[in-house]
């Protein structure tokens, strides 16, 4: 007998907001419920919400700094994702694999 989370997130169509307070901080939601499932706490740190974008995902999309599977389970649970801006490591990383 399963508990929790299923473990099998199928597709799912997500909006993504960016926020006004961090650079790179992004909130996923189910596109349907919008915002309704974010905790007010974390609305009030991450700013105003600006929409991004749209996409279908599925747990095999790549994301630029996302595990898609992880995203939809976490939206799955908790209703969002928030992704926080990258590390001071994962910028030189990133800055390095440009050159």
């Amino acid at each position: 007998m399963k508990t929790g989370v299923s473990s099998h997130v199928n597709r799912r169509l997500i909006q993504v907001f960016k926020g006004s307070r961090k650079a790179e901080a992004y909130l996923y939601v189910d596109k349907a419920r919008g915002l309704a499932d974010v905790p007010e706490v974390l609305l009030a740190q991450f700013g105003e919400p600006e929409p991004v974008m749209s996409l279908m995902l599925d747990p095999a999309r790549k994301l630029a700094r996302a595990d898609a599977a992880e995203v939809l389970t976490k939206i799955e649970a908790q209703g969002y994702y928030l992704q926080m801006p990258p590390t001071t490591s994962e910028l030189l990383a990133r800055e390095g694999s440009r050159g």
